[in-house]
């Protein structure tokens, strides 16, 4: 069962983070006015790195079950907790809790505590 709270928790980042890429560029950056255009480029390949970085703690929250060792699982399932978590609480704060991508990073993390 834990390996299945685990691996949801990956599937669930992926998402966070596909809809991050996708809001970002046609919510965020679609209607900024943002010059010089090299600025432009560098906040918006700031961004998508973030959202790369997630699709990537999530392919290795699905992973995690299938490593052979409890002691990489434990490591992958902390580090990637307090990311997702720091992600989470920076989110809520900075939107006073009006944007939905906090919700979708607690339970990340709360269901890769769960499948600890």
């Amino acid at each position: 069962m834990r390996d299945f709270l685990l691996q949801g928790a990956g599937l669930l980042a992926i998402i966070v983070s596909v809809a991050h890429g996708i809001l970002g560029e046609t919510r965020v950056f679609a209607r900024a006015t943002i010059e010089p255009p090299r600025l432009r480029l560098l906040l918006r390949l700031v961004w998508q790195a973030g959202t790369i970085a997630w699709i990537g703690g999530g392919v290795l929250l699905v992973a995690a079950p299938m490593m052979a060792s409890d002691a990489a699982r434990h490591w992958l399932i902390a580090t990637l907790g307090v990311v997702f978590g720091v992600a989470a609480l920076g989110n809520a704060l900075a939107t006073r809790g009006r944007h939905v991508g906090w919700v979708g990073m607690s339970a990340v993390v709360a269901l890769a505590i769960a499948g600890y």
